[in-house]
């Protein structure tokens, strides 16, 4: 009687649920395979070329509180 309540819910999930699960996880699958878009390379170069630039920067302030505040680093536990 046991067996009999599981059978039917087995099969819906071999007909129905199954299916679909392995035609999403192949789709995606061949996605991740296939790389990036030229839109995503494009959005890449431009946040490597803005954390590029906030590198410059950062060095540039660290820098100026160097020259104004020497101690600066130690206050704030950075040395």
């Amino acid at each position: 009687m046991d067996m009999d309540l599981l059978i039917a819910p087995i099969i819906i999930f071999m007909v129905v649920v199954a299916p679909i699960w392995l035609v999403l996880h192949y789709r995606s699958k061949r996605q991740v395979s296939q790389g990036l878009t030229e839109e995503e390379f494009n959005q890449l170069n431009d946040l490597i070329a803005k954390a590029e630039k906030m590198s410059g920067r950062i060095e540039t302030l660290e820098a100026i509180l160097d020259t104004e505040s020497p101690e600066w680093r130690a206050k704030h536990g950075l040395s």
